[in-house]
């Protein structure tokens, strides 16, 4: 639904994004990560058409952003990280207003979906400049899906927002995640872990990491970490790596062993070989942070 080939923007001499190419399938929700001015932002702009690309190209939905910007804008929703609304409007009247600039067929009908989806009906009739930051964020992702998009664009969606505020929007993203090619962008990594199944990870203008979710840690520094928990207090793994005790963890004694290698079936058939009683193996896997922080300093 989303190709990006040889992205680039540079503002007067400075290479903002540089040469970035991806690819999103119908379905996917990715997390588009990347620490402050790392290039998301811009990157996002070109692929709605905002900005024109320096060189390379963007296509959504097979449809070229720049030779059919029109045909193009149809097929996203955005929601950018500033949001703008316009205050002195009603909800209902901004609603209804953005129908008619997207031509949207019944569009009684459709507002009154959003309205359901985005839970924003007790709001209707209220200015836009009276809403909390949570309801004004509900009424930007109203009016970014009014056209029932197939592709979602969001930059930044729970900025600002509290803590029950933040857990509502992560719902909603996974909700449209079921029938929607979902971006977001964001650098506040739970986001990610709570609401996308793929990482690309941006940094200085280039593409550091693509990956599922769960597979990131490829991309981690440093050696594999195997985790052991046996029911003896007995060290039978130091021909395998760097081992250290952990000491006692309920009925269990804790053993950590690095390696340069996945090592998890040498250890199996060491606790075999020496009548062991294994209670529980597994690799220690770095977590999100971990891996971003290693990527983007």
């Amino acid at each position: 639904m989303v190709e990006v080939e040889n992205l680039t923007k540079v503002f007067d001499g400075l290479v903002a994004v540089d040469h970035v190419s991806f690819s999103i399938k119908k379905g996917e929700v990715v997390g588009f990560l990347g620490p402050n001015g790392a290039g998301k932002t811009t990157t996002l702009r070109m692929i709605t058409g905002f900005l024109p690309p320096t060189e390379g190209r963007a296509r959504v939905g097979g449809v070229d952003v720049l030779e059919n910007p029109l045909e193009a804008k149809r097929l996203i929703g955005y929601l950018p990280e500033n949001n703008p609304l316009y205050d002195d409007m009603l909800v209902c009247e901004y609603l209804d207003w953005v129908a008619d600039i997207r031509q949207v067929e019944d569009k009684e009908k459709r507002i009154k979906e959003v309205t359901e989806i985005c839970s924003i009906g007790d709001v209707l009739k209220r200015f836009i400049g009276e809403l909390s930051k949570g309801y004004r964020q509900r009424v930007g992702l109203a009016q970014a899906i009014l056209h029932d998009p197939p592709i979602l664009i969001m930059d930044e969606p729970t900025s600002g927002l509290d803590p029950n505020q933040v857990v509502e929007i992560r719902n909603l993203i996974k909700e449209l995640g079921k029938e929607k090619t979902v971006i977001v962008s964001t650098h506040i990594l739970p986001e990610v872990e709570a609401t996308c199944e793929r990482v690309l990870i941006i940094h200085r203008g280039k593409i550091v990491a693509d990956e599922k979710k769960d597979n990131l840690g490829k991309f981690a520094e440093g050696k594999e970490v195997v985790v052991v928990k046996i029911k003896e207090r007995k060290n039978v793994f130091k021909d395998l790596g760097r081992v250290e005790s952990c000491g006692k963890e309920g009925d269990a004694w804790v053993y950590e062993i690095e390696s340069e290698r996945d090592i998890r079936e040498d250890v199996f058939r060491k606790v075999k070989e020496e009548n062991l009683t294994l209670l529980e193996l597994y690799r220690k896997r770095k977590s999100l942070e971990e891996i971003f922080r290693e990527l983007t300093t």
